[in-house]
């Protein structure tokens, strides 16, 4: 690899893998650099492998899991039904257990990954879920759903789990930028990622201030 492309992709949050079989290997440091040396040591091997993967142009990192828990509350189904205006971020089926597959591809164009979840649901055409996620603003990554929507995620490591948690939402239209106001929130939503020896956990968390509980989702995956 010539050393000017090398220079481009450190200045992205990468730097060659010493790996005596390919120099082509690269290291993301996007994730680590988010949450310090301190606290990125705290977490598992295999957890740090996998978000430190950088991933190439034209290819995906697959992972292959089952949906084990859907839980959404009335208001839950009200707003899930709501987000199917902005391309159905949330899990709209309460109770809903099944296969599932998330990608994750690198977006050069918008400095961050793009990532596709397609969950089943029972008696109806899967549920596939989009998303963006962009290392920039005041927390370091936000994660854009649709129509201009998006949240700044806050990441922080808890006994040894990788733990997103939203600190704020906002409205986006090119570089014009509004933070929705604490009442036209939807909740706080936290997310979990906890290794589970050959595979890990992924718990998603939606709570609203008045109305609790809105929207829970547990899963397992692996890596293909």
């Amino acid at each position: 690899m010539p050393a000017a492309e090398i220079d481009t992709q450190r200045s992205r949050g990468a730097e060659p893998a010493t790996l005596p079989d390919s120099a082509d290997v690269l290291i993301d440091l996007r994730f680590r650099q988010l949450v310090g040396e301190e606290d990125w040591a705290q977490l598992p091997d295999a957890v740090r492998r996998r978000f430190s993967k950088r991933i190439q142009p034209g290819q995906a990192v697959l992972y292959r899991g089952r949906i084990a828990e859907t839980r959404l509350s009335r208001a839950g189904r009200a707003l899930a039904a709501l987000a199917r205006i902005i391309g159905s971020p949330l899990p709209d089926c309460d109770g809903a257990t099944g296969a599932a597959v998330v990608s994750v591809m690198e977006n050069d164009t918008h400095s961050g990954q793009s990532w596709t979840r397609t969950y089943e649901r029972p008696g109806r055409f899967p549920q596939v879920v989009h998303s963006m996620k962009r290392f920039q603003g005041p927390t370091g990554l936000e994660e854009y759903v649709g129509a201009g929507i998006g949240m700044a995620l806050r990441v922080t490591v808890e006994d040894g789990t990788l733990v997103f948690r939203s600190q704020h939402y906002f409205f986006a239209v090119g570089s014009w930028r509004l933070c929705l106001p604490r009442a036209l929130e939807p909740g706080r939503m936290e997310i979990l990622h906890r290794n589970l020896g050959d595979e890990f956990a992924f718990e998603l968390t939606l709570m609203h201030p008045q109305f609790g509980e809105l929207v829970h989702q547990l899963a397992y995956f692996k890596e293909v």
